[in-house]
Order: structure tokens, then C-alpha cells, then sequence
């Protein structure tokens, strides 16, 4: 299954916002950067492919590696020559799963709804221009999307980040979409369109959907909430195979289920 492509993010966009901001540390952003990079099912990265994907000159990811290395938050792999992800970044990820209380209360709704329509069910939150999952349920059905807890896909494109847009305010919306157009211009009309469609599907359906749209052979289906506590806009999925999950399905049967289990969350 395809992940999300390299260099999402456009690093001059963040660079001359920084330089409006005199407490913004641009070490440490790109720091973080260079973490960012690595992707669920990556297993190693090279100083070259760190290079190409945060668009920093090699010579200053090189320094980046060196000091994160020595921090813990990357383990050199003598061997290959490469760098993964380190313990200290595992202790980052799990404590901030940890507090996701709303993870083990959405459990038992997800893998029901996963088995009913013998999918995948997801619920993510977004990252800059990505939409990370935070807990993944599946059906016992052998077909179904191979995407795991820390999984990335693109925020404009499929219907778990579609939702997302639909829910957040006017002001987020644009500037993520504004950050999605300068990254991809010749890709930005048909993304455009489908960002505008799925806005309409929120409104007129109750949820958005991304048939074919990230994947040609992918077809999901999606709502996004504000817990009730006042937490960040998660947004929670259902998706698989195209000739396994058509549309008629989805809107028909798995929606109604979707929408009262985002209920039964929004209220907890």
C-alpha cells in the first residue's frame, strides 16, 4: 500500500514564517523536521533521502543526525550507513498515545463497525499536512488496508483529512490548503475540487467520502468531532478494497453506523 509521498511540508513557507517570529528556534524546527521524515513502515533513512525531504543542505542534516543521535532520538546503523528512529522518540510517541483516553474508549465501537463491514476503521488527528492514525481497528476479513497505528496519509486527498477540513474553522482550512497548493501546483486544481466537493458531501450527507481519490482502488468514508472535553478535531474512518467496499455500501450501510458512533464519542 502506498504511503504518503516525501516533503508534504514546504520548508520555505515555514522558514519565513519563522522569520516573523523572533521566539520561533529554527534549530529545533528543524530538529523536528528531520524526525518527521520517517514514515510507518520506513525503517531506516539515510542522511541523502533526510536531505531530499526536508530541503535543508546535507551538510546541516548531517549536524541534525549527529546531535539527535547523541540525544537518543535516532540510532545509527553502522551497517546500512542509516539512521531510525530512536528510543527517546518511542518514549515521545507512546506518552502522548498514552493520554488519548478517548483511544480506549473508541476501541470496542471501531473493531464492531471494522467487523460489521469487514474494514479498516481509524481514528486519526492531524499532523501539519498529513492525518496520523492514533488507533486502527480491522476486520478478520483478509482484505483489508494494511495501514497501522502512526500510519500517514495526505490531508486533501482522502476522507478521514477531507473530514477533518470540514470540521476545523475557515481560517485553519485555507492556510492548510494554502500550504497543499504550493507543495503540488499542477496537481492543485483536481485537489482543489476535491476538497470543495467534499465540503458540499459534509453538509449534504454527513460525512465525506474519497472514492478512488488518494488510491484508485481505495474507497472510504469519513466524519470528524471535537470531543466534548474541548480536545484537538479527531476524525475517524472506514475504509478498504473498491471491489470489497462500493459507494452504495458505504452511504448505504456503513454511514449510519459511522455517525453514531462519532455521536457516542463527541458525548464522552
Amino acid at each position: 500500500m502506498a504511503q504518503e509521498q516525501p516533503g508534504e511540508q514546504a520548508p520555505q513557507q515555514k522558514q519565513s514564517n519563522a522569520k516573523e517570529d523572533r521566539h520561533f528556534v529554527t534549530a529545533l524546527a528543524r530538529g523536528l523536521d528531520v524526525l518527521s521524515c520517517f514514515r510507518s513502515g520506513e525503517k531506516t533513512l539515510g542522511n541523502q533521502e533526510l536531505a531530499e525531504r526536508t530541503r535543508l543542505p546535507k551538510s546541516t542534516v548531517s549536524r541534525l543526525t549527529y546531535t539527535l543521535t547523541k540525544l537518543g532520538y535516532l540510532d545509527y546503523d553502522d551497517h546500512l550507513g542509516k539512521y531510525r528512529l530512536g528510543t527517546a522518540s518511542l518514549a515521545l510517541g507512546s506518552a502522548m498515545l498514552s493520554k488519548l483516553d478517548i483511544r480506549q474508549y473508541a476501541r470496542p465501537w471501531m473493531q464492531e463497525l471494522a467487523d460489521y463491514s469487514h474494514a479498516t476503521v481509524s481514528l486519526g488527528m492531524r499532523d501539519r499536512l498529513s492525518m496520523i492514525y492514533v488507533e486502527n481497528c480491522r476486520s478478520q476479513a483478509a482484505l483489508t488496508l494494511r495501514l497501522d497505528v502512526g500510519a500517514r496519509i495526505p490531508i486533501a486527498q482522502t476522507a478521514m483529512g477531507r473530514a477533518y477540513l470540514a470540521e476545523t474553522s475557515d481560517t485553519e482550512r485555507n492556510d492548510i490548503l494554502e500550504r497543499v497548493r504550493e507543495l503540488d501546483e499542477l496537481k492543485w486544481p483536481s485537489i482543489r475540487d476535491g476538497v470543495k466537493r467534499a465540503l458540499d458531501e459534509y453538509d449534504t450527507l454527513g460525512c465525506c467520502t474519497s472514492f478512488g481519490d488518494w488510491q484508485p482502488d481505495v474507497n472510504a468514508i469519513a466524519v470528524a468531532f471535537r470531543p466534548a472535553n474541548g480536545g484537538a478535531i479527531l476524525s475517524i474512518n472506514c475504509g478498504g478494497p473498491a471491489f470489497n467496499l462500493t459507494p452504495d455500501f458505504l452511504l448505504g450501510e456503513v454511514k449510519p453506523r459511522l455517525r453514531e458512533l462519532v455521536d457516542r464519542l463527541r458525548r464522552t
